[in-house]
């Protein structure tokens, strides 16, 4: 797999701030893979996002040292608009996201496409394929702004999938969301995945992150401490200490671990806790 995005040394600062909102990072993200970002809030989360698609400092200007590269080319040097194609960008509040001047799904989720110029006939057949896809058929003829938010974050994600972009870029986009919205929005990010999209994806449910993504990077105080296999990442107990949530499987693994059970690796899925308590079970119980 080739590297689509680098970041080498890079310190971006906002205009009117004293401190870099993201300082010294270096990393790289292979093609085809699911990078989960975790850190707390304030941590450079966002920032590092509008850096990979080249909103900062393109669009909200300020200072940036060092380079963001984009298939081997920095991001300061692509003309306008020569991005949006590559990347696919969904908000943290699909609010956000919504044009507002179409009236229903089916006209929002195309509206990129008509931007963009491509043929009507191929407008409608990527836009049925994609509502299919998103499981928002049913609500093709509805107004956009009388969806609840479950809906909305779906319609804001077709209205991304249906440009067919080479890398998704996704902020938390299950923060305002139940746990059956969350399901469903993870259920599309799955499939993207099954289709070798290059995903970033900014999330605080680090369970689920645990059960879909390749690799992790943890960011804190705008600078990234860790980067690596999520199973490598999502274990790492010491990253408590510097308040990094873990998923509730990898904090009840090194419990049990401390309570004697031999635990050779922590577990980071419910999956892998199963098969370790019955491996145990299996051996007599014994330490």
């Amino acid at each position: 797999m080739g590297t689509v995005v680098e970041f080498k040394n890079v310190t971006y600062t906002y205009p009117l701030s004293e401190k870099p909102a993201i300082k010294n990072m270096s990393f790289k993200i292979e093609e085809g893979k699911f990078y989960g970002v975790i850190g707390e809030n304030g941590s450079g989360k966002t920032t590092l996002c509008s850096l990979v698609r080249g909103f900062a400092p393109d669009f909200y200007k300020g200072t940036l040292e060092g380079e963001v590269l984009v298939d081997g080319k920095p991001t300061t040097e692509y003309g306008p608009g020569e991005l949006a194609l590559k990347f696919g960008y969904v908000f943290q509040n699909p609010f956000n996201q919504i044009s507002g001047v179409k009236d229903t799904v089916f006209e929002e989720v195309a509206f990129g496409l008509e931007n963009f110029g491509f043929d009507p006939d191929e407008i409608e057949q990527r836009v049925t394929d994609v509502m299919e896809l998103t499981d928002i058929t049913a609500i093709a003829l509805k107004n956009p702004f009388e969806l609840s938010g479950g809906q909305q974050q779906r319609v804001a994600l077709a209205s991304t999938i249906v440009l067919k972009p080479d890398i998704l870029v996704i902020d938390e986009p299950t923060s305002q969301l139940d746990p059956e919205g969350t399901e469903s929005v993870f259920k599309i990010i799955s499939e993207m995945k099954n289709e070798h999209k290059t995903i970033l994806l900014v999330e605080h449910k680090v369970d689920l992150l645990a059960e879909y993504a390749d690799e992790i990077l943890v960011l804190k105080d705008s600078e990234l401490i860790k980067a690596g296999p999520k199973q490598e990442i999502l274990s790492d107990i010491s990253l408590l200490k510097k308040n990094v949530q873990l998923p509730q499987m990898s904090i009840l693994g090194n419990e049990l671990r401390k309570l004697g059970l031999p635990i050779k690796n922590i577990p980071i899925t419910e999956h892998q806790a199963v098969d370790i308590v019955k491996s145990h079970l299996a051996k007599g119980g014994k330490s």
